[in-house]
């Protein structure tokens, strides 16, 4: 038998594809499923919606934060649309990929061949996890982008009013929406790790979904219930929320800490165990 040199050992080596390579397939994957742009589609429609809806009638969400002046300065529109798109929008953007890019893999029967490969099993576990938060993200973007070009074509860019009463010129008003939408991306790297988890340890995409969106939906629900004021602060369902400190006067950064360590709490836990669920992964059969 003979020996391979070590020097052609280590070329192989080092061309092994990493996280960088793998996390490139994993978007060239997404590119090309429909799933992707059903929920890009999303983050740009409802922000039409919304438009369109406010220049046919008279009335406005005024019982929302920045809901009164919608009408004053396209700058509030984007933050309206935060606040009501919490509630279900990007939860279902979220999981839409995130629940499905493992569980498609067992769908397709290509998860054998993919942990197969030479590719250490955390480094696709990795470039999966990261290829995941970037479509949120991008989703994210468009969404708030969309609202922001829309609403200042229908109202300007005039300055806006802050909770505090203040108020903000248009230039810091657009620098405060993107840490706002930074802020919101918090929560929903959360969300994205739940919907991972499921998408690992259930092999079934419809499963990770729904599973996702039901507990979204039961946190919502407890946020409301009188008797359970105590578990309010660390819902994940109410981290949405903290993006309105950095619009006061002076910025409030405790919600934004708050929001931060508990997304952690409910993050970490979710990829440690589908990070172990994946690794452990029987693919003998």
């Amino acid at each position: 038998m003979t020996s391979i040199p070590a020097g052609r050992l280590a070329r192989r080596s080092a061309r092994r594809p990493g996280v960088a390579t793998v996390y490139r397939w994993e978007l060239r994957k997404l590119r090309a499923q429909k799933r992707t742009y059903l929920g890009l589609g999303a983050a740009a429609v409802v922000p039409v919606i919304f438009v369109v809806a406010l220049l046919s009638s008279s009335g406005g969400p005024d019982e929302v934060p920045f809901g009164r002046y919608v009408r004053e300065t396209g700058l509030a529109v984007p933050l309206v649309g935060l606040f009501f798109s919490s509630v279900w929008l990007f939860a279902l953007i979220t999981s839409l990929v995130a629940g499905d890019i493992v569980s498609s893999e067992d769908n397709h029967g290509t998860l054998k061949t993919i942990l197969t490969r030479s590719t250490e099993r955390w480094q696709i576990f990795v470039a999966k996890l990261l290829a995941a938060l970037s479509y949120a993200f991008v989703a994210l973007v468009v969404f708030v982008g969309v609202g922001l070009l829309l609403g200042g074509l229908c109202w300007g860019f005039d300055p806006l009013t802050s909770l505090s009463g203040t108020p903000i010129p248009a230039g810091r008003g657009m620098l405060l929406i993107g840490a706002s939408g930074l802020a919101y991306f918090v929560p929903m790297m959360a969300i994205a790790a739940i919907a991972f988890l499921l998408s690992t340890v259930t092999h079934n995409s419809a499963a990770a979904v729904v599973g996702t969106l039901i507990l979204s939906f039961m946190m919502q629900l407890l946020a409301i219930i009188s008797g359970l004021d105590f578990m309010r602060p660390y819902l994940l369902s109410e981290q949405f929320d903290a993006w309105q400190g950095l619009l006061r006067d002076p910025t409030d950064w405790a919600p934004i800490v708050h929001a931060v360590w508990v997304s952690a709490c409910w993050a970490v836990p979710a990829l440690v165990w589908a990070l172990v669920a994946f690794v452990r992964r029987d693919v003998a059969g």
